[in-house]
């Protein structure tokens, strides 16, 4: 059989919509600049799928230091790999800037959120040792967590009596390998907001011998009393081993970083294939994550003002009657009773007809029955945006109860 002929019959889960999708719900395209309210096809829309919570993406001190930046040193240096060439002085310095900001000794620079998960799970464990993973967790989690050629463990999400079954099993397997344990959980869970339990996680030193890893992508920048992320907020950062974050979310950015105990980065440092054989980040990213970090620090008020909007928004959806889960984060989820159609009606009716834009979850990433839809709040959103967007969903939901959007997509709206 030919290889490729797989794919004429099966193209996977989500792409078998994509004649559909394409384009409108899958890889829609959002112009102009970054911000509340931005153009898809060639009209406004209020815009809650972003993930620049600080409101950075745009804001001018940004650009005009990326801008500075790129002029100085270009897109190219330094070249090549960290370990071969690709090092400076503000790769070394971003590191430990961002180590001290979140309270551990010693920082790594990764090129990408994603990948940068999934070679640190790869690096960090040995056929002899055993991984205990949140079931919810992130796809590069679970990439990750594939590659490793030991036991596996994965505990019901945020359930802590499953994980205590879990790290008995892994603890009676590592008794045998002589291996050790690494227990994963996200800071807060980006689908649903429900940040992870790491103060009750990180309880169970006491009783097991494991490290933990937290993947704050969410949280960082957002929660805690300084920004720190989820670890500062619950009072655990000094519990969790190996933090990491991506610059994806609240710095508005590429790359990412894993901050720990000094022998542990400097392995990574020296054996992470995927740094190792990679061209290292380009001076004006680094150069403007240093400003976006400071940022971070010395503006309080960008979390403050990304807090008002939250606590308006969530406050608002709940006041009229929807349901939004267990989120205890910035994360926006509004949960819906619909089949797959009506998901699709209903979306369509919010972008054409209300100028609302946020991502939609449907089957099968969520059960036939649910829609799900996914709100990022921002520093940037203004009181208005959130009256508009509460309005539009109150109405939307009239229909939808009322069987509105029980029909067959109309296609000829993508035309």
């Amino acid at each position: 059989m030919d290889l490729f002929e797989k794919f004429k019959q099966y193209r996977g889960p989500l792409g078998q919509y994509a004649d559909i999708a394409h384009g409108y719900f899958a890889f829609p395209k959002l112009e102009g600049e970054v911000g509340s309210r931005m153009m898809f096809r060639g009209k406004e829309v209020i815009v809650w799928n972003i993930n620049s919570y600080l409101g950075l993406a745009n804001d001018p001190e940004i650009r005009k230091t990326d801008a500075e930046a790129a002029a100085d040193w270009g897109m190219a240096y330094p070249m090549g790999a960290r370990i071969m060439s690709g090092e400076s002085v503000y790769h070394e310095q971003l590191e430990q800037e961002l180590a001290t900001f979140v309270g551990k000794e010693r920082g790594l620079l990764l090129n990408f959120g994603f990948q940068g998960v999934v070679s640190l799970i790869d690096s960090l464990l040995s056929r002899h040792d055993a991984v205990v993973f949140d079931k919810d967790s992130h796809a590069c989690i679970y990439d990750g967590v594939r590659l490793h050629l030991g036991k596996r463990f994965p505990y019901d999400h945020n359930d802590m009596e499953s994980l205590d079954r879990q790290l008995q099993r892994a603890t009676a397997s590592v008794a045998e390998t002589g291996g050790g344990i690494l227990v994963i959980t996200e800071g807060v869970f980006g689908m649903q907001g429900e940040q992870g339990k790491l103060k009750e996680i990180a309880a169970f030193k006491d009783k097991y011998d494991f490290r933990l890893l937290v993947d704050d992508a969410h949280g960082f920048g957002t929660l805690g009393a300084t920004g720190a992320g989820a670890g500062e907020e619950q009072g655990v950062q000094d519990q969790i081993d190996l933090y990491f974050s991506t610059f994806a979310k609240s710095m508005a950015s590429i790359g990412a970083f894993v901050a720990g105990d000094p022998s542990v980065i400097d392995y990574l440092r020296y054996n992470m294939r995927s740094q190792l054989f990679a061209k290292t980040l380009p001076m004006p990213i680094v150069i403007g994550n240093l400003k976006r970090l400071e940022m971070l620090r010395t503006r309080p008020e960008l979390k403050e003002k990304l807090w008002r909007n939250v606590n308006m928004l969530q406050s608002g959806l709940r006041a009229a009657g929807f349901d939004l889960g267990k989120t205890s984060s910035c994360v926006t989820p509004v949960f819906m009773k619909g089949s797959p159609f009506e998901a699709g009606n209903l979306v369509m009716d919010m972008r054409e007809n209300y100028n609302i834009f946020c991502s939609v979850v449907m089957y099968p990433m969520v059960p036939k029955d649910v829609i799900l839809l996914r709100m990022i709040p921002t520093a940037a959103h203004s009181e208005e945006d959130v009256r508009l967007t509460i309005e539009a969903f109150s109405a939307l939901s009239g229909k939808l109860k009322a069987g509105e959007y029980e029909k067959e997509i109309d296609v000829s709206v993508f035309a």
